[in-house]
């Protein structure tokens, strides 16, 4: 019974849907709502200002209005070619060279002599460099860690001449990377990005940021950890002074930086036999191989310690 009952709902409704569709149908109209907002609103502004119009065209030695229109067209698009062509944006520097590395810094005095970049503290910000010069190099690196000893933020080290250069032939080749930071109580390990610049002939800097913040907003991420490495005693003390600063409320604090200056030490200088696999995972790295593991580099960096 329910189901004869579903069979005559469904004729009707069969039956009355053409009805339903013309009475819909019967007062529908279109209107172009375009041309009506732009097309009507452009004739009725230009039969406003007609007068107007005319008077600019008769001073302007023009016969008519559409002649006015045409000038003022060609001007304007004069004017944004223009424009486009003085705000065109400056094709990026080539990334160096791994073969045109300057590993020499040439004389001691030439980095006091070269402009940094506004805002770069090179080394005669932080030391007297006449008076450093003058002395032993034992007394330099006695000094230069007691400069530092009182913050709480602050990293610093001395870098042998030879291990730097090691590392920065490594560093210009392979700029960015990532390392392992083990976390106690947890069975893995969080991982940061490091990426290296150098901005003036004798200074090189690294900033270390969260893997997850730098793949959330890119070059805008906040790095945690910056340091900076001096060169305007390598040749003639063969001391290369580093400094660092770890900002409070990042994530990182002073121990664990220092993990990670150690690792970058290890990853881009070491000279032990196990240095080959971790140059091999520079390599796939930077390269984007998808053969790199993180599980690797988790491994390489156990031995470390």
């Amino acid at each position: 019974m329910f189901a004869h009952r579903l069979c005559a709902f469904e004729n009707i409704s069969k039956q009355c849907a053409p009805a339903l569709r013309y009475s819909q149908r019967r007062w529908a109209q279109v209107h172009d709502v375009r041309f009506l907002v732009t097309h009507q609103r452009a004739d009725n502004i230009t039969e406003r200002y007609r007068e107007k119009l005319k008077q600019k065209a008769a001073q302007e030695g023009l016969q008519s209005v559409d002649e006015l229109k045409a000038v003022y067209k060609n001007r304007n698009k004069e004017e944004r070619n223009k424009a486009t062509t003085n705000a065109a944006f400056p094709q990026p520097p080539p990334p160096p060279s791994p073969t045109s590395i300057d590993l020499s810094s040439k004389s001691p005095s030439s980095p006091h002599k070269a402009s940094a970049p506004p805002g770069l503290k090179t080394l005669s910000s932080y030391l007297d460099l006449p008076k450093t010069l003058a002395l032993p190099p034992k007394e330099i690196e006695y000094i230069w860690r007691l400069r530092h000893a009182n913050s709480s933020t602050s990293l610093c080290a001395i870098i042998p001449s030879q291990t730097y250069l090691r590392i920065q032939q490594t560093a210009r080749k392979y700029p960015h990377f990532i390392l392992p930071l083990p976390r106690e109580g947890s069975p893995g390990a969080e991982i940061h990005f490091l990426q290296w610049s150098f901005p003036a002939s004798d200074t090189a800097t690294v900033m270390f940021t969260h893997l997850a913040e730098y793949k959330l907003r890119g070059e805008f991420s906040q790095p945690h950890t910056t340091i900076t490495m001096h060169l305007e005693l390598m040749e003639e003390k063969g001391l290369v002074l580093m400094q660092g600063q770890v900002v409070e409320g990042r994530g990182v604090n002073v121990e664990e930086a220092r993990w990670l200056v150690l690792c970058l030490q290890k990853f881009y200088g070491g000279t032990e036999g196990d240095h080959v696999s971790r140059r091999r995972l520079l390599e796939k790295f930077s390269q984007g191989d998808e053969t790199f593991r993180v599980e690797d580099l988790v491994d390489e960096a156990e031995k470390i310690v």
